[in-house]
C-alpha cells in the first residue's frame, strides 16, 4: 500500500480554542521533518516547538468509518 506523511500542528489551550493545522503531505518521513524544521522558528510555532507531529497515513484507504455526533 502507498503511504504519505502528513505533518501536523497541534495546541492545545486551556480556554478550549486549540489549533490544529495540517502543514503538508510528503512523500517520506525526512520531507515532512525537514518542513519541521523550516518553519519551527516561524511566529507561533517557536513558541510551541513541540506541537509538530507526523504521522505515516495509507493513501487509497477508508480512515473514518463510523458516523459522527455533534455535540
Amino acid at each position: 500500500m502507498n503511504t504519505v506523511w502528513l505533518l501536523w500542528f497541534e495546541q492545545e489551550q486551556e480556554d478550549g480554542e486549540d489549533t490544529e493545522l495540517l502543514i503538508g503531505v510528503y512523500c517520506t518521513e525526512s520531507d515532512a521533518l525537514a518542513a519541521k524544521e523550516r518553519l519551527k522558528d516561524q511566529p507561533g510555532f517557536r513558541e510551541y516547538p513541540q506541537g509538530f507531529n507526523a504521522h505515516q497515513y495509507d493513501v487509497g484507504k477508508d480512515h473514518w468509518t463510523e458516523g459522527f455526533v455533534r455535540a
